[in-house]
Order: C-alpha cells, then sequence, then structure tokens
C-alpha cells in the first residue's frame, strides 16, 4: 500500500491519462484493479470532436499523437464513464483540461462532488485562448494563477502535470507548488513532427503533435530528477516507460510513483507486469552520488 497526495493505492503503478481511456475496452483485458489508480483521459467542460485525422504515427521508438483532447465532455462523464468506473476498487483520478481558468475550475468543482473521484490531474499543455494561445504550462506566472484557482475551487487531491515543453522545468514546477499542488506528474509529451517523404507532406494534419514512448524516456528521468532536487510534494514519473527496469530508474531519480502509457498501446497488461516485476525492489532507494 502506498500514499501519494492524499490518494490511497495498491502500488505506485498507474495507468498515463490519454492511454487508457475510461477503462472500459481495457477492462476487458486486464484486471483494472490490480492498478495503483488510473488517470482518466482529460476530461473538459464542453465536448470536443479533437483534431482531424491523421493525428497519430509510429516514430522510431515511440509515437506522436495530436488527438486534440477529443472527448464527450464533463455530463457524458459523469453520467456514462463516472457510473461504469465506479464498478471498480481502482482509485480514480480524473485529468482535467480547458481553454480558460474559469473552465478549469467549473470541471474542478463537479468532480468534487463525486465519492468516486479521488484526485485531479491538471492538465496545463493547454492554449489559454484569453491569451492569445499561450499554453498555460510554460509560463510560470500562468501556472501559478491556474493551480491557486483550481485550489480554491477543490478539496480534492491535486496532480499538476507538466509540459517538458518549457527553457526550465523547475521554475514551473516551482510556481505550481507554490499555488497549492499536492504533487507532480512529469512529462507530457514533448513537440515534435515527422514528414512522409514519399507524399513531402506533415504525417499528422497538425503538422506538429506530441512524441511519447521510450524516445523520450531519458529526458523525463532529467526532469524528474531535476524537479524531485527542488520540491517536497511527490512527483509522478511518466514518459517511455516499458518494462519494470524502466519503470526503477524514475524511482531512483526521485519519484514516488509512476505512470505507463504508450506501452498500453502494444501490450494491454503491460502495467500489471511492471507491478509484478518492481515486487522485490526497495523503491525509496535513490541514485547513488
Amino acid at each position: 500500500m502506498v500514499e501519494i497526495a492524499g490518494i490511497k493505492m495498491k502500488n505506485p503503478v498507474m495507468a498515463a491519462s490519454g492511454t487508457f481511456g475510461f477503462g472500459e475496452e481495457y477492462s476487458e483485458l486486464t484486471d483494472l484493479n490490480k492498478l495503483g489508480a488510473l488517470v482518466t483521459k482529460s476530461v473538459t467542460l464542453k465536448p470536443k470532436e479533437g483534431n482531424p485525422p491523421p493525428r497519430i504515427c509510429e516514430t522510431p521508438a515511440g509515437m506522436l499523437n495530436s488527438i486534440g483532447l477529443q472527448n464527450e465532455g464533463l455530463e457524458v462523464f459523469l453520467n456514462k464513464h463516472l457510473p461504469f468506473l465506479s464498478k471498480f476498487e481502482v482509485p480514480v483520478i480524473v485529468n482535467v483540461a480547458g481553454e480558460t481558468v474559469e473552465e478549469y475550475v467549473e470541471v474542478c468543482k463537479a468532480l468534487s462532488k463525486e465519492p468516486k473521484v479521488k484526485g485531479i490531474e491538471l492538465n496545463i499543455s493547454c492554449p489559454n485562448v484569453q491569451r492569445g494561445g499561450m499554453t498555460f504550462g510554460v509560463d510560470p506566472a500562468l501556472t501559478e494563477e491556474i493551480v491557486k484557482k483550481v485550489r480554491g475551487a477543490t478539496n480534492l487531491p491535486l496532480i499538476v502535470k507538466l509540459s517538458p515543453n518549457v527553457t526550465d522545468i523547475t521554475a514551473i514546477a516551482k510556481a505550481a507548488v507554490k499555488a497549492g499542488a499536492d504533487a507532480l506528474s512529469l512529462i507530457n509529451t514533448v513537440l515534435g513532427m515527422a514528414i512522409d517523404i514519399k507524399t513531402k507532406k506533415p504525417k499528422l494534419k497538425t503538422i506538429t503533435g506530441g512524441l511519447s514512448g521510450p524516445a523520450i524516456r531519458p529526458i523525463a528521468v532529467r526532469m524528474v530528477w531535476q524537479v524531485a532536487q527542488i520540491v517536497k510534494v511527490p512527483v509522478i514519473g511518466l514518459g517511455g516507460i516499458m518494462t519494470a527496469e524502466d519503470a526503477l530508474e524514475f524511482f531512483l531519480a526521485g519519484a514516488s510513483a509512476v505512470q505507463v502509457g504508450t506501452a498500453n498501446f502494444v501490450d494491454c497488461e503491460a502495467a500489471l507486469k511492471i507491478i509484478e516485476g518492481l515486487k522485490g525492489y526497495n523503491l525509496s532507494d535513490k541514485m547513488a552520488p
């Protein structure tokens, strides 16, 4: 049993947002109750159609995606997906996204009334339409503003998910913690691009997208190590974890828990195999000097 930001879990391995949907499909293929926690795909106030296809492509040691936060909106989540998840013992952490601070606040207020929701993961890698499209998570002041507003709107454990697409991730981490974050998860996807040399066109309709998978793991481990040195809240590591050995890198770098993302597309039981593979290790060990 472990506890992260007040969330009690059987183990420190979670299914990462955006790779596990709302659990319905995976529930037919794997035992959700064995997960430490399940982080839902992003939920926004209103339904979002997402970006036009093609919006996924494979890359060496990873994949690019530009889904565009497609989801059915808060109302459908509360009336359809959350009741389904309530059948399982696994703690549910809801990833929340939005285009304005007010949207984030409204969604988090509604989620705070739901006993099955054990925590919120704040996706700040979203463009703020009121600030000309500047992404919330690339500016310490914007990060502090949104986290402070959400903190005032909910008593649920608040996990802030950090973007790697910044000059200094420690500045963003400090701002989030100062504003009331109970934990940090990092990293989100790395901005990338791929071109089809036959058609001479980008492989994604949106041209650029988020790179995930083993290709970004060294970046993620480095950023987790940097942030774990300067904050006193738990750090949740993610980015290219495929095996228990991969996960151990994050624990040694200072993470208190991990999330498994892209690996779920390769093996629907990847997270369970990682949980099993971590048994016998002292996960409180840290990197030797």
